[in-house]
């Protein structure tokens, strides 16, 4: 019944009738199937591409073609074998001590292997205009320091499975088995250390804890690590301004940088080298690459070499791929409806902010200052990324792919020192999702999203509404959550928000915390309320404002069509059914661990709970499960 279990209602029958692919650890009747309409109309641009009959109007088409092509020929593949690894494990193989360990960390940085931290640029949150560097915490094999920290049956196990496939990696390039059994324990020795050092995944999420402005005095005062060397040896000799992000993590990793024999260093490198080469190789380490993706994925079977190589490009060349992709998915027409939906959303959210009872009238004008700043990114970039400096060799995929990694790299690091772009994207023309940016206050929907079952001109505006019309209220609620609250109007992280207001809204964050926190897909195992918090707010905010939105919509132009439901039973259909999902237990266990999102079924029955809406829709009375006694409301 509806009022019961709204999901198993609307979702219950696709949920018995359709299971995972062999090759998945999760099938959604929408992200998962759209994921693959977009992977296979990405492969039909990238095979035309490969056969010299790629899209004229695309600059890149011979670019994207090789790409693809290299990457599908596995006789070329297995022929190379370990060829294009042998400069960078001879680098690997050269670290003697600290000096030459920071060397070996910058040119495998610059290649986009991420040992021990990761350098990059970011927005100064306390300047938006300007961009500086960023060291952030990296360079573990396992999803979170939670895997290596915690001594409980199922992380023991995890390690174990680790060093396994450690071992028998290393066995695959050349290593004797009893060397390559020594050397797994010893990665494992390196991760953990580095892991009890790593900040926890909550606190990753408070801007207020992962902002430490430091000069390169400053960076040296904190860590041990040889910045010196590291910085030439990467080419940005010159850089000052760095924001630290977890600074006893850099503390912990200088002070390794000297105490860790330089051999384990040489095995832990090698090891990393391996890792993120492997996708890339032949046929033996793709395998064994595979059985450990299953330990943590649950998936039964790899995917197709097609699909690996879709988005093998789609990393690695995206908005040279996605110029043909967008103009094949959504086109202009498309485009302008999703404008004026999004369009729609904020005069909502505005109108709500008006509303808000517990919110004081300055920081509401504070709040709606930073609404009217919104940028809006929709379809695909208004200007294409230029890959001209990047070469692509169509026999051999390994470097292809390292080189692509390098360019990417280099590209966004050389963004130091200069002024923010504002016109540029994070995500590419072909992905499936959507995004809010408190740097840049800007949401982002790429065409990837805007397909059924999450949009389609022909069908019921209120489905419309419900599916992606949630999610964009979602994107434009992420800017009044609980991390997006902290950034202005023009990105800058500032406290815009007087004392009252601020209490006000932390006492509804709680509630939602107590809601998640109870919800358990496990007897072992609940959902995180605080790690989920920014999510779950925004999905209440949502669908809050869809509704709005909808609302005015049937003011403005009254629906001529008659249907079997209401206008507002099929928004709420239209919401749930593009949460649909069937999951393997091994990746939601690893989810409710690492994903600021709750799990599908939680993301339709938690909101809808503490919306009377919905209640009214269906009938709900009080009592209901559907119907939470204390209702959770912030936006």
């Amino acid at each position: 019944m509806p009022c019961d279990d709204f999901y198993q209602h609307a979702c219950g029958g696709w949920l018995a009738s359709t299971p995972i692919p062999a090759d998945k650890s999760s099938w959604g009747r929408g992200f998962g199937v759209l994921t693959e309409q977009s992977a296979a109309t990405l492969r039909d641009i990238l095979e035309r591409a490969a056969r010299g009959e790629g899209d004229a109007d695309n600059p890149y088409a011979k670019a994207i073609g090789d790409f693809y092509a290299s990457c599908m020929d596995e006789a070329g593949v297995e022929a190379r074998g370990l060829g294009d690894l042998k400069e960078e494990l001879d680098r690997v193989a050269s670290v003697k001590d600290a000096a030459s360990l920071a060397k070996a960390v910058a040119h495998l940085h610059s290649i986009g292997v991420a040992p021990i931290f990761w350098f990059d640029s970011e927005t100064d949150q306390k300047d938006a205009s300007r961009v500086i560097g960023s060291v952030r915490q990296a360079g573990l094999t396992l999803p979170d320091r939670e895997y290596y920290v915690k001594d409980d049956a199922k992380n023991k196990d995890k390690r174990a499975k680790l060093v396994s496939h450690v071992e028998a990696m290393l066995v695959l390039a050349g290593e004797k088995s009893a060397d390559a059994k020594t050397h797994a324990a010893t990665v494992l020795r390196v991760e953990t250390e580095l892991a009890k050092a790593q900040m926890a995944r909550v606190d990753l999420r408070d801007p207020d804890k992962i902002y430490h402005l430091v000069d390169r005095a400053g960076l040296a005062a904190q860590s041990s690590f040889p910045w010196e060397a590291y910085f030439a040896e990467l080419g940005y000799a010159k850089v000052d301004a760095i924001n630290v992000m977890q600074p006893e993590y850099a503390k912990a990793f200088g002070a390794m940088s000297k105490s860790v024999p330089a051999a384990d260093w040489r095995v832990y490198l090698r090891w990393h080298v391996l890792h993120d080469a492997a996708p890339a190789l032949g046929k033996a380490f793709v395998e064994e690459n595979f059985r450990f993706v299953q330990v943590m994925s649950g998936a039964k079977a790899l995917e197709p070499r097609w699909r690996r190589c879709t988005r093998a490009v789609d990393d690695a060349m995206g908005e040279a791929s996605g110029r043909s992709f967008a103009k094949t998915a959504l086109g202009g027409e498309g485009k302008a409806m999703v404008e004026a939906m999004v369009d729609g959303l904020l005069v909502a959210m505005r109108e709500n902010i008006e509303r808000l009872p517990w919110m004081d009238d300055a920081t509401r004008a504070r709040a709606k200052a930073k609404l009217a700043a919104f940028g809006k990114k929709i379809g695909y970039p208004e200007k294409w990324r230029s890959y001209d400096a990047l070469r692509i060799d169509r026999a051999a995929y390994l470097s292809n792919v390292w080189r692509a990694n390098a360019f990417e790299a280099k590209r966004s690091r050389d963004k130091i020192g200069h002024k923010v772009d504002h016109g540029e994207w994070a995500m590419t023309p072909p992905t499936v999702n959507a995004q809010y940016s408190p740097d840049f206050n800007d949401i982002t929907f790429p065409a990837g999203i805007l397909q059924p079952p999450y949009f389609a001109r022909e069908r019921p505006r209120a489905v419309n509404f419900g599916a992606i019309g949630m999610v964009m209220g979602h994107e434009v609620t992420h800017g009044f959550d609980d991390e997006g609250r902290k950034f202005d109007a023009d990105g800058g992280r500032r406290d815009w928000w007087t004392p009252v207001a601020s209490a006000e809204f932390e006492k509804r964050a709680k509630c939602v915390v107590d809601q998640y926190d109870a919800f358990a897909p496990f007897d072992d195992q609940h959902v995180d309320g605080r790690l989920t918090l920014g999510e779950n707010i925004a999905d209440l905010g949502g669908i809050k404002i869809a509704l709005m939105a909808l609302k005015r919509a049937q003011k403005e132009r009254p629906s001529r069509e008659t249907y079997a439901y209401s206008e507002e039973k099929l928004f709420f259909y239209g919401l749930a059914q593009s949460w649909c999902q069937n999951i393997r237990e091994e990746r939601l266990r690893m989810l409710l661990t690492v994903d600021p999102h709750s799990p599908a079924k939680y993301r339709v029955n938690g909101p809808l709970s503490n919306t009377p809406e919905f209640a009214a829709a269906f009938g709900c009375s009080a009592g209901s499960k559907m119907v939470r006694a204390e209702r959770c409301e912030i936006w």
